[in-house]
């Protein structure tokens, strides 16, 4: 078994609105601590190796800053990526709406109608304040074909969970006869 065959390399982008919790979710995953104050995100680039059913993947984690309506999601965020994490908070109803228009721009780019994609909701530790309910992002991935988990980053509850549904979500559709996959079908004109 060669170095190649143990050893992938997976892209995978995060995505969802400001304050949903992003940047918590990938620094309890990479760095095992969770950063109680907030600083907007320009972008970062996090690398964690991750074993997923006996194969070593290093992932590469891209934490974006957050979107809205208004922002413009680039090609950057679609071009060579293997999988997406598509984040809203169970206490917002607006980031849980901008879910679908991400995901629909994602479409776009890439120019195809299925992509390895995981719907997340964070915050699941504030419970007390849900505007949007468990039934809500099982139904919003089940109609996007994307896995779907609720986490909470300040109580590390699910977090690795995402990580490892989106390594399933990139595996599954990967073409069986490549020993690589390609990072992506996005193509710029």
């Amino acid at each position: 078994m060669t170095n190649r065959d143990t050893l992938k390399n997976r892209k995978i982008a995060v995505l969802g609105s400001r304050s949903v919790g992003k940047s918590s979710m990938i620094v309890q995953f990479t760095e095992s601590q969770f950063i109680e104050s907030y600083y907007p995100t320009i972008e970062s680039t996090f690398t964690k190796p991750v074993t997923y059913k006996g194969t070593e993947y290093t992932c590469e984690i891209i934490d974006t800053a957050g979107q809205d309506e208004y922002s413009l999601l680039g090609p950057k965020h679609a071009i060579g990526i293997h999988g997406f994490v598509l984040v809203y908070s169970i206490t917002s109803r607006k980031s849980f709406d901008m879910i679908q228009v991400i995901y629909d721009k994602i479409i776009d780019f890439c120019g195809v109608m299925d992509i390895p994609c995981v719907i997340v909701g964070s915050k699941m530790d504030l419970d007390s304040s849900r505007q949007v309910q468990t039934e809500e992002g099982e139904s919003l991935a089940d109609r996007n074909k994307a896995a779907w988990v609720e986490t909470s980053a300040k109580n590390n509850v699910n977090v690795a969970k995402v990580f490892e549904l989106c390594l399933a979500e990139i595996e599954k559709r990967a073409p069986r006869s490549q020993p690589e996959p390609k990072a992506s079908n996005c193509l710029v004109m």
